[in-house]
């Protein structure tokens, strides 16, 4: 059984313009299960009409789109000095597009079809990025059994010690990401993808190391265990 906490603010506000609808309900429903409030439309002329009338802090955007493509929505988003950050969802493949899509400072460029699990872990980052970037949020502080592991810092301090172990920034994005999943599965090819950017043999066998140096770093207290699913990824629990 997990014993975690953590700093919470409002649940994220996404606007998806995605002309396809089947995979725009698909989508939209998956964010809103994984607590994303989420407003969708499904032609380029009512994008901006929808992004001035609320307050969005991400935008998803395909870019082949009725009467107004992505592109152009992307440079108007930018000009409205909003500072939202965005993210091409788009089957557009060609170098060119992921250069132009780039050039108008998107935050992601994603390829259809893609793993919407790596979809959320790249919605989240983005989120967080911005966040330290505005100062949005206090420090995200999270309880795992008597340790206390301060992400902004790289942090981890047993009970009251003064003595904190610093992490390095893969254990760290590691760490968060096991204890995110909530004592759930963390599957280890969306870790590798994200952490890493590829899963290969390389960078499979180097998680491993960093789940062992985890692991060690969490010898203090005999109830936090880092559980190792074969073929499917690492679990992260604190026995009672």
């Amino acid at each position: 059984m997990t014993t975690m906490t953590t700093m919470i603010t409002v649940n994220p506000k996404i606007l998806l313009v995605e002309d396809d609808v089947n995979f725009g309900s698909v989508l939209k429903s998956y964010l809103e299960l994984n607590d994303f409030i989420v407003d969708w439309v499904d032609d380029g002329e009512d994008a901006m009409p929808k992004f001035e009338s609320a307050k969005y802090d991400l935008v998803l955007i395909d870019v082949m789109l009725p009467n107004i493509d992505g592109f152009s929505i992307a440079k108007k988003i930018k000009n409205s000095g909003d500072n939202v950050p965005f993210i091409f969802i788009t089957a557009k493949t060609m170098r060119n597009d992921i250069v132009e899509g780039y050039k108008t400072g998107a935050d992601d460029y994603i390829t259809k079809p893609f793993d919407s699990e790596i979809l959320l872990y790249k919605i989240k980052a983005v989120l967080g990025r911005r966040s330290k970037e505005d100062n949005y949020n206090n420090a995200e502080v999270y309880l795992i059994g008597d340790f206390s592991f301060d992400y902004r810092s790289r942090s981890l301090a047993y009970r009251d010690e003064i003595t904190k172990q610093n992490l390095s920034p893969k254990e760290s994005e590691l760490l968060k990401m096991l204890i995110e999943e909530k004592g759930e599965i963390l599957s280890k090819t969306v870790a590798l993808n994200i952490i890493w950017g590829d899963a290969n043999y390389f960078t499979s066998r180097s998680m491993d190391v960093y789940v062992a140096k985890l692991r060690k770093l969490l010898l203090d207290d005999k109830r936090v265990k880092i559980i190792t699913h074969h073929g499917a990824g690492y679990r992260l629990i604190t026995e009672k």
